[in-house]
Formats: C-alpha cells, structure tokens, sequence
C-alpha cells in the first residue's frame, strides 16, 4: 500500500487527504515513480477548487504535475528508461488522468525526462513547469533577443523567477514588477535590473522612464484584468503582451486604443503549447540543460514540507508569501 493525495469534493486546503491505496502498475507507454519530491503549482490550487481549465471527471480525485524520483517499474513499449533512472514529470500531461502527488506515481513516458545529476531532488521537481512556461514565452514566442526591455509582472513566483533568468540569459532587461514593497529587494536580488512596486508607483510612468520613452518589448504577465490595459499602456511600439494566467478575477477588456496605436500583439499562452508538441518540447529541454549546466538557470526553492502537511503547504501557496518553489518531500 503506497499513500496518494487525493480530494473526494471541490474546496479548501483541507479537503486534501492521504488515502492509502494498491500499488499501481503502469501501463503501455508509462513508467512508475518511487517519488522522492513533488513541486506545488497553482494549477493545482485551481484544480483543487473546481477553477482550473479543466476538472475532474469523478471523485475522489488525484492531482499534481510535477515530482521527481526513481523509476521502479516502466510499461510496455518503453524503451527510453529503465528502473533506477533518476527523473522527473514533465506537467504536459492531463490531471483527469494523472496526478503524482504521493509516494509513488504513474506518468506518461513521453512527460519523463531526466534531470541534471547535480540537481537534487528538490531541484529537480522545480524546473519544468517554470522554466518550460517562461521559455515558451520569451524565446519560443517572444523571440527575445539582446537590448529586450521585458516587463514581468507578479515576478516573485516561481515562474516570474525563471523569466528573470532568462531574460537576463538573453542580454536583456528584466523590469519586474510587485505589488507590495517588501519584495522589491527580493526581486532585485534574484536579478532583476528594476523593480516596480505597483501599489506606489504607476507603472506606465516608471516603465516610460525606465526606457526613455520607449516602452516595454516583451511583456510576460499572468494577471489579466483590467491590469492588461496598465500593461498596453506600458508597451512599446510593437510590442508582445503574453498572457499566461488570469489571476484577477474581473473581466479582461481588450485595450483596444492602446493596440491600435501601438500596433501590439496580445497571446494568450499556455506551456501546454510547448510539452505537447515534441519538437518544440525538445527544444525547450536542451536551452534548460544548457542553461543548468551553465548556472544561468538556477532553481530557486522556498520552502519545503512533508507529504504529511500537503494541505499546510497547499495554505502557504495560497497565502502568496513564497519567494520561489515549494516542495513536498516524500519519505
């Protein structure tokens, strides 16, 4: 008997429990992990509450995309690993039909790689996610290049924390942003060149002057909102605003006058785009090997819980103190 999380209704951290269950065997085309460290999402907040993109199709139900651990049993067909690998879960993958919260966790093959050996397994379960969804963006999509002002709004997660490395990886300006004032250091010390405390500073303003009167290139912006028309305002000529989240919860009104006079591109974007095409998935997996072997991706941790407090650890994502990753450890 291993033990999984599992929810048997929609609602608050605590209707997260850890059932005890069978072991599972995987199936053609999956592999089963002795799971060692899990990384939290806010996907999985949102899954949780029933406001996630996608929902159950009956309870109870399992959740999670990313953990890290030992392959201990691979189904038929797979020939890519074999017990003993060290590896961790790409979140390309539908929660309806996979969750590796729990001791141990079955996962598609095609969302398993492998993960640098000078990575722990904490480390290891904090790459993917963060590192795929804002490679996605800047350099998939956004073709960031050298000289890039690039605007990152709720930069102190740890998705807005991949986006400031990569950014800086690129020879541009990473301009982040946070609502409250006891972050600004925070942020300015996981690199980035500025910070904009948006609770007391209005942001066009400061992005103006930041870059002359030019505007921010590339912005990158998980809130949405009437907060898209601040953005279009801070914009340059031209400029990209990527959408990844709808964290606000009002209506996002498109900025129209804004686009127009700027010519600006607005994508919504999902990393989704990325783990399901397995090109561009391949790609996105060598730029993170290049740039952990490099230390220009550096996996930033906040803290760690065990399997035991999940719903703790689920509260304290939820209460937006986290200055990166959190981590489940798993005994």
């Amino acid at each position: 008997m291993v033990k999984i999380v599992r929810f048997h209704q929609f609602g608050d951290a605590d209707v997260l429990q850890l059932d005890e269950l069978p072991l599972a065997e995987p199936g053609k085309g999956e592999v089963r992990l002795k799971v060692e460290a899990i990384g939290l999402n806010r996907a999985e907040v949102m899954f949780r509450q029933g406001a996630y993109l996608e929902q159950p199709d009956s309870f109870p139900s399992t959740l999670g995309y990313e953990a890290a651990g030992v392959i201990d049993a691979v189904g038929e067909g797979v020939t890519e690993f074999k017990i003993g690998d060290r590896v961790s879960t790409i979140p390309g993958f539908s929660m309806k039909n996979y969750g590796v919260y729990g001791e141990s966790a079955i996962a598609p093959v095609t969302m398993v790689a492998k993960y640098p050996e000078k990575l722990s397994p904490q480390e290891g379960t904090a790459i993917w996610m963060q590192y795929i969804t804002a490679y996605g963006a800047l350099v998939e999509y956004g073709q960031i290049k050298s000289g890039d002002f690039v605007l990152i709004s709720a930069a102190i997660s740890s998705v807005g924390s991949a986006a400031i490395q990569i950014t800086k990886a690129a020879g541009a300006t990473a301009i982040a942003t946070t609502r409250g004032a006891s972050k600004k250091q925070m942020l300015l010390d996981k690199g980035a060149d500025y910070v904009v405390v948006t609770d007391e500073e209005d942001l066009p303003n400061k992005v103006m002057e930041i870059t002359q009167g030019q505007g921010a290139n590339l912005i990158f912006d998980p809130v949405a909102g009437s907060f898209i028309e601040t953005l279009a305002n801070a914009a340059a000529k031209g400029a990209t605003i990527i959408e990844y989240g709808a964290l606000s919860s009002e209506a996002t009104p498109f900025p129209l006058f804004a686009a127009l006079q700027k010519g600006l591109k607005i994508q919504g974007y999902t990393l989704f785009e990325i783990a399901g095409d397995p090109v561009k998935l391949e790609k996105a997996k060598q730029y993170m090997y290049d740039g952990l072997d490099s230390g220009k991706l550096v996996p930033i941790i906040d803290r760690s819980f065990p399997l035991e407090q999940i719903v703790d650890a689920h509260r304290y994502m939820e209460s937006n103190q986290q200055n990166g990753k959190i981590i489940v450890t798993v005994p």
